[in-house]
């Protein structure tokens, strides 16, 4: 059975699940800083979505400032 989801695969006791590459062009960054509630949520969407969890130019930290604004 093929899984959408690393949700699905865990319903279904899929341990190996690797999701399927997305390119970064799919799905946009975030600035929200690490650690917040705003970060929380896209990343909870990402998953969802079944999208990788991490963009390259997600911000990394607060003085981040160069992807604060992307």
């Amino acid at each position: 059975m093929k899984e959408s989801s690393v949700f699905d695969a865990i319903r279904n006791g899929q341990w190996d699940f690797e999701p399927e590459t997305v390119p970064e062009s799919e799905f946009e960054n975030t600035s929200a800083l690490p650690g917040t509630n705003e970060k929380v949520d896209v990343l909870a969407e990402r998953a969802s979505a079944g999208l990788p969890l991490w963009h390259s130019a997600d911000r990394q930290s607060y003085d981040d400032t160069e992807k604060a604004w992307i």
